[in-house]
């Protein structure tokens, strides 16, 4: 039996609350020479649907050509900033020991389902030595589209082909801390684990259907059996 563990990564396995917002006012600025203004609600989304939503309440054209151009400055921006970025954030508690317990297991394959682009998610993680548990090249990046269950599809593909083996919907796990990504297993037919770590409650994870909730992942056993839902 094969297991594919997708994480999200901000709220989940780590913490840099507020640099999200921080680097989206830079990229804007250099790209466009405009303050940002307005303040989009982040958690759950993909760059590429905050890109656009910036973008056009800046009066900015919100085509690829220009998305591209702003994703262009955020990992410029992030890449600056990677060898500070252990003392802007935090790995959030039980992440190493779940990612390295489960990088030891035979049969388990981990990957990202995260809204970040390919490189901010690799510098993120890379702060903490936690992206040696994952396989950075299977992920489903928020660069991909503006909907989540995308990135979802997309990870699962990119899995199978690299591994030679398909992953059916409920041998696939879909770890996050918001609605949404319960959501994007939920379009897949996957197992959800909703961990309350960010924004939303053990209550409002359980209500927006995820098949089991955590309230971190501090309790190495308990996500194991949550994991193992599968």
């Amino acid at each position: 039996m094969h297991t594919l563990v997708l994480w999200d990564i901000d709220l989940t396995l780590v913490d840099y609350s507020g640099l999200g917002r921080t680097w989206y006012a830079r990229a804007l600025a250099n790209l466009v020479g405009k303050p940002m203004t307005h303040q989009p609600f982040f958690p759950g989304r993909t760059e590429r649907s905050l890109a656009r939503e910036i973008l056009a309440a800046h009066d900015e054209p919100d085509g690829d050509e220009q998305v591209e151009r702003l994703f262009a400055e955020l990992e410029a921006i992030a890449l600056a900033e990677r060898e500070s970025l252990p003392m802007l954030g935090r790995a959030l508690a039980g992440a190493p020991e779940i990612l390295a317990v489960l990088a030891r297991r035979a049969g388990v394959v981990q990957s990202l389902v995260t809204g970040n682009l390919p490189t901010l998610a690799s510098c993120k993680l890379a702060a903490f030595d936690l992206h040696h548990h994952v396989d950075l090249d299977i992920g489903g990046y928020g660069s991909l589209s503006e909907h989540r269950h995308d990135l979802v599809e997309a990870a699962i593909r990119q899995a199978t082909d690299k591994h030679g083996h398909s992953f059916a919907p409920r041998s696939v796990v879909v770890v996050g801390d918001t609605p949404a990504d319960v959501a994007a297993g939920r379009h897949h037919g996957t197992v959800t684990v909703g961990v309350a770590t960010g924004r939303f409650t053990v209550e409002e994870l359980a209500d927006s259907g995820a098949d089991v909730v955590l309230p971190d992942l501090a309790d190495t056993d308990a996500v194991l059996a949550a994991l193992e839902a599968s």
